[in-house]
């Protein structure tokens, strides 16, 4: 498995990618040496336009194909994941940055579940309802396909994300139309691939490339797309959204988090200092979910800090990411450094907060043309702190300590009260012995997914989804498929003359 130096546009319901005509392109880069990995051809308007109606074409089938056969097809796919999930693993290592200790665990395997869980959703049938409203009549509640829906990918999690949109799309009985993001575009014409192979009617997913204002925003408005599913930052999103609802189109937003974890006085400190490692560090801190504001109680502060720095020091691996040791990569560009680099000099010299630990001093960097960001800690921080405000997206973690003095009721609500203080709403967390305990704060915390005592899996069968600017919508779950379907009512009489008799009488 290999991917290609020059990648171009996958549509027209044919099985091999198409060469772009257009004079625009860009380059995909290896964050560990800053080098170009692949040459991408933008997709031209009139590509754009064919992927659609090649999409629409093939929607007229697939929607009509039985569940289970539809649901055959997902299955072979997600075996053939599973089966080159080294190669394409390595294909995420070298284009995101990521180190192989996670993609190959992680990024394959979890897209390859999803596929499964819906093969076998709609297998079991998309049930709907049959409502007795007399005995000569009856209510028939059905759910259908939507249509041809937009895919639009984030670079954090490329494959992952791409599989967690077109598994109950392609489920459900859609055609996709899938960008990749720009950065990390790589993995989507080994999917469309992986697709065919399995035995994906052409046209039933297609791949078009460039950037937001080039090929997304064409593609959002495009009046023969019924669905727009986003992932990205708030910022984007909410010009998907508005962009989108200009006739009214379906969304889902998966969007960008401040996410709070709660440490509790009864805390195991070894537990919550992995669960806080966890939260912070892994992916190099580029994970939408982060729960990079660590609510500390006064009474375990020290003893937390000290674990946590000891942590850093022991078990964090900085590294080429194709070594199999590494575990803490590059971020994903220069852009990106440089945006994390300048929330890190922010944090020191207008935020004033305290550095408790600083990466740069242990750290040595594989190469030096690497995106290289080591990780920091922050203590002693504030609400009002702009590093405690805003997404950082990289390996920044805050402690935000917290008095226990007073009766238990007062510090936890002003302890609640802090954590949702906040635009977003995407994830949260709770470390504690007392589970109770730890269950009544959850109920309590603005977030739509939320984690006791661990942090940031998300099986296929948890659906995930923010509140407030975090997004709308839901992906995965039972609700994740209900995002690709409408509802449809009928009405059956059964007898004659029900309306005839109204007008009989008039």
């Amino acid at each position: 498995m290999t991917y290609a130096s020059e990648i171009h546009t996958f549509h027209s319901g044919q099985t091999q990618p198409e060469s772009s005509s257009s004079s625009l392109k860009f380059t995909s880069i290896d964050p560990s040496t800053g080098k170009p990995l692949a040459t991408i051809y933008t997709t031209t308007s009139e590509q754009l336009n064919d992927a659609i109606s090649s999409a629409q074409n093939a929607f007229r089938q697939w929607s009509q194909t039985p569940a289970k056969e539809r649901a055959a097809v997902l299955i072979r796919a997600a075996a053939i994941l599973r089966e080159r999930n080294d190669d394409l693993a390595l294909v995420e290592t070298l284009d995101t940055g990521k180190a192989w200790s996670e993609t190959s665990t992680v990024d394959i395997v979890t897209g390859a579940d999803v596929l499964e869980y819906y093969a076998h959703f709609i297998t079991d049938g998309i049930h709907g309802q049959h409502i007795q409203l007399r005995p000569d009549a009856y209510v028939s509640v059905t759910h259908e396909p939507l249509g041809v829906c937009a895919g639009i990918g984030a670079w954090n999690y490329p494959i992952q994300i791409a599989l967690w949109k077109s598994a109950p799309c392609l489920a459900a009985g859609n055609c996709m139309v899938y960008k990749p993001s720009e950065v990390t575009p790589l993995h989507a014409n080994i999917l469309a691939q992986i697709y065919i192979d399995a035995g994906l009617p052409p046209g039933v997913f297609n791949v078009v490339y460039g950037d937001g204002p080039t090929i997304g925003a064409p593609l959002v408005v495009h009046p023969g797309i019924a669905k727009v599913s986003f992932t990205g930052q708030v910022s984007t999103g909410s010009k998907v959204a508005s962009q989108a609802a200009s006739d009214l189109k379906g969304i889902t937003m998966e969007l960008g988090g401040k996410s709070p974890l709660l440490i509790l006085p009864d805390a195991d400190v070894e537990e919550a200092s992995d669960i806080a490692m966890m939260a912070n560090f892994f992916s190099t801190g580029q994970v939408c979910t982060n729960g990079t504001r660590v609510f500390v109680p006064d009474v375990l502060l020290d003893q937390v800090e000290q674990a946590l720095v000891k942590r850093c020091r022991e078990g964090i691996r900085m590294g080429l990411p194709k070594e199999h040791d590494t575990n803490f990569g590059p971020v994903v560009s220069a852009a990106q450094q440089i945006k994390v680099n300048s929330y890190i000099q922010h944090g020191r010299e207008q935020d004033k907060a305290t550095v408790l630990y600083d990466g740069s001093i242990d750290a040595h960097f594989p190469t030096k043309e690497g995106f290289w960001v080591p990780p920091v800690i922050f203590t002693g921080c504030t609400d009002d702190m702009r590093i405690c405000r805003e997404e950082i997206f990289g390996p920044v973690m805050c402690i935000l300590p917290y008095s226990t003095g007073g009766p238990e009721e007062e510090w936890l609500s002003q302890l609640i009260e802090r954590a949702n203080d906040t635009e977003f709403g995407l994830a949260a967390g709770v470390v504690a012995s007392d589970i109770g305990l730890a269950q009544r704060i959850i109920q309590q915390l603005d977030a739509g997914i939320t984690w006791i005592n661990t942090w940031g899996e998300s099986p296929a069968e948890m659906p995930v989804g923010g509140w407030k600017m975090s997004g709308i919508g839901l992906e995965n779950g039972h609700e994740g498929i209900r995002a690709y379907l409408r509802t449809k009512s009928t009405l059956v009489q059964c007898s004659k003359g029900a309306c005839g008799g109204v007008f009989t009488a008039l």
